[in-house]
């Protein structure tokens, strides 16, 4: 029980690092429409700034998708050696 306690907790953590992900791809989209919208007016200086936040947004996003990749890796390995299977998953969680 107490692998499975772990790999739940794992799972958990996945679905915040997607979170993660999510968030920083709506940041991205954002800075996006700020541009969309610095063309209407121009400011001077916004462009730079939004293009530097840009590039660490898009850094930012790169290494959490690392990290998920390497993560998930490491659930699926967690899973097989402690060989849980979805149906020992399922049964806990209609207990």
């Amino acid at each position: 029980m107490e692998n499975i306690e772990k790999y739940k907790a794992m799972e958990k953590i996945l679905r915040e690092i997607e979170d993660l992900k999510n968030s920083e791809t709506a940041v991205i989209k954002k800075i996006g429409q700020v541009e969309t919208e610095n063309m209407n007016v121009n400011a001077e200086g916004l462009e730079a700034s939004l293009n530097e936040i840009y590039d660490g947004a898009y850094k930012n996003l790169e290494n959490i998708e690392a990290l998920h990749l390497s993560f998930t890796e490491k659930v699926s390995d967690f899973k097989e050696k402690n060989k849980i299977t979805d149906d020992m998953l399922l049964e806990i969680r209609e207990s």
